[in-house]
């Protein structure tokens, strides 16, 4: 009798194990109703510049904060790299040949929104949608101070400022990073570069590298180099632009238009209080300075 007893005990561990492990859970990046459902909104972002500095500081970790504040349910950070970070919120793994993003395979969902300054680039496009612009930028080309070119004199025509900034780089060694909006093949560096490297490092880390003549020269955007000109005064130089203005903005699944949309509702209201502005003068200081347009000033 104990013996049966033993026996049917198992039994019913062995099934609540199995239900315990069946249960399906959040895998997928959740649109509104799943996030509320789970009671927390899971932030993607990578360490870079001042948008996130760690879990708890930066300019996209605070926007994020107060947008699951505004949802009410938790907030959570889940730290990406450059190589999984749309896989991690599409579930799909990817590689890009041109101007075409093919999928490879499947991974883990693992956040509902990436906020990290993602630049808008065509190729991003094709895996995710973009908020509303949420900050501008531009890619620059930096050196160090001791490097022999002077900043270009603007000619009023960013493609006139463009074509003399590749002139300097005519004949050099230049550093970018792949997979990033710091990849030369997007500005046709490499048809006036004699070398063109892509960093293996995080991207906070290139200017360090510059200065310490890594390269010649790389290209940098524009909060991360705002970011080392303060970091690393009387360092480095800006010699001038190998972009268009650009817009960073937010990254949502595309099978997610609610949480898209309550995102950008959220952002318009707090633009229209000047919290945002408040933001951006915390972590950005000096970018008002050059894009006066973009904040209304």
């Amino acid at each position: 009798m104990a013996g049966k007893k033993m026996r049917n005990m198992l039994r019913v561990l062995v099934v609540l194990c199995l239900a315990l492990f069946l249960v399906p859970g959040r895998a997928a990046a959740g649109d509104l109703a799943d996030v509320r459902k789970a009671g927390v909104l899971r932030h993607i972002g990578i360490p870079y510049a001042n948008f996130i500095i760690d879990e708890n500081t930066g300019l996209d970790v605070e926007i994020m904060r107060l947008f699951a504040r505004h949802l009410g349910v938790e907030y959570r950070f889940v730290e990406s790299d450059w190589s999984s970070l749309f896989g991690d919120l599409t579930g799909k793994v990817t590689k890009v040949v041109g101007d075409e993003v093919q999928v490879v395979g499947s991974t883990e969902v693992k956040g509902d929104i990436i906020a990290t300054g993602l630049t808008e680039l065509d190729w991003r496009k094709q895996l995710v949608n973009y908020s509303a612009p949420t900050f501008p930028t531009q890619v620059w080309c930096i050196a160090g101070s001791y490097f022999p070119a002077r900043p270009i004199r603007s000619a009023g025509a960013i493609e006139e400022d463009i074509k003399a900034v590749k002139e300097i780089l005519r004949g050099r060694r230049v550093m970018g990073k792949e997979g990033t909006c710091l990849a030369p093949g997007l500005y046709g560096i490499e048809n006036v570069a004699k070398e063109i490297f892509s960093f293996p490092g995080s991207l906070n880390d290139i200017a360090p590298a510059i200065i310490k003549g890594e390269a010649d020269m790389a290209l940098l955007d524009v909060p991360d180099t705002l970011v080392a000109l303060e970091k690393w005064p009387g360092k480095l130089k800006v010699l001038g632009p190998v972009s268009e203005q650009q817009q960073m903005g937010a990254g949502f699944a595309k099978d997610a238009p609610e949480l898209l949309r309550a995102f950008n509702e959220f952002y318009a209201g707090l633009r229209a209080s000047g919290e945002y502005d408040q933001l951006v003068q915390k972590y950005y200081p000096s970018v008002f300075r050059f894009y006066p347009e973009f904040f209304g000033q």
